[in-house]
């Protein structure tokens, strides 16, 4: 299929799904509630770093779990990414009508995000600024670009993206042993939440339109997927200490990120795909299987090395 084919196939998905953006977005701005990222930042605790005659930094500082403090890192450098998320979407959706307000409308909201992770790690002297700050530059100056060649390719990701940043935020909170960091966590999970069921319910809307086309994207990012914030020069080592830990893992990803979405688009029930449509998803119910026997293997495997660890410690 031709660049200029795919082309004009996404103008004619984005145009049909107009009404739905429409009522998707009306839905999102009657449940979505406004919060106030001060109100989550414990200011009092504050002071002044050596710049400015204070302390600098010191490990003891932090109060965080080392594995729950790298999860926040991770996450919050997946928030900074921000103007990249947007640029991409805003390029594939447009910035015109619905789609356009939209765009501009979960930028707003994800902003939030960074806004009050950061001022409560650096309030609380929860992680090394200096260290969070070096990272973020580096994190933002590489970027995200969309690894899709399609609109329904990135309506896919994102439903999954933002169901997986959700339950990452949820589980990291409960992971930190701070109440006031879970209550921040879960409020930014609950927009998590609202984002992924917009994205969810195009994508839904996008099979009746183009059904081969969507199972076919869903395969791609069903089989492909990475964790946003997978760019991260040390995403890889922190997200085995973060699996480890049971915050976000194989077995999470599947039974509470992919399964609920593809049971929701009642994927393996849809008639009347094409060759290429039923290949698609037949080749995604054959990795699904894999993704599960791993998930198992994956928690034996974490189970049998925590044993032996509390063993040891006895």
């Amino acid at each position: 299929m031709t660049t200029d084919h795919v082309r004009t196939r996404d103008l004619e998905l984005l145009h049909s799904l107009e009404s739905v953006v429409e009522t998707n977005l009306e839905r999102h701005l009657a449940a979505a509630r406004d919060w106030m990222p001060h109100d989550y930042v414990p200011w009092s605790e504050g002071r002044d770093f050596a710049f400015l005659g204070g302390e600098d930094w010191r490990p003891e500082d932090s109060r965080l779990d080392p594995v729950a403090k790298a999860a926040m890192v991770i996450n919050l450098l997946t928030e900074d990414n921000l103007p990249s998320y947007h640029r991409e979407i805003a390029v594939v959706f447009g910035r015109d009508g619905a789609w356009g307000e939209w765009v501009n409308r979960w930028t707003a909201e994800e902003a939030r995000h960074s806004i009050a992770l950061r001022d409560y790690l650096v309030v609380t002297r929860g992680v090394d600024p200096v260290a969070l700050e070096q990272r973020r530059m580096t994190h933002m100056q590489t970027g995200y670009t969309s690894r899709s060649d399609s609109a329904v390719g990135d309506l896919a990701y994102v439903s999954f993206q933002e169901l997986a940043t959700r339950v990452s935020h949820r589980n990291t909170g409960r992971a930190t042993g701070c109440p006031l960091a879970d209550r921040l966590l879960t409020r930014i999970s609950t927009d998590e939440n609202l984002h992924m069921v917009f994205y969810r319910n195009l994508l839904k809307a996008a099979l009746d339109i183009q059904p081969n086309e969507t199972v076919q994207a869903i395969r791609d990012e069903v089989i492909g997927f990475e964790m946003p914030g997978s760019g991260e020069a040390d995403f890889g080592r922190s997200s085995v200490a973060i699996a480890k830990a049971g915050i976000y893992d194989l077995r999470l990803h599947h039974d509470e990120v992919v399964m609920p979405i593809l049971r929701f688009w009642r994927v393996f029930e849809l008639t009347g795909l094409s060759g290429e449509g039923e290949r698609a998803r037949e080749e995604l119910a054959d990795f699904l299987a894999l993704l599960d026997t791993k998930a198992d293997r994956f928690v034996e495997q974490r189970e049998r090395l925590l044993s032996r660890q509390a063993r040891l410690s006895a």
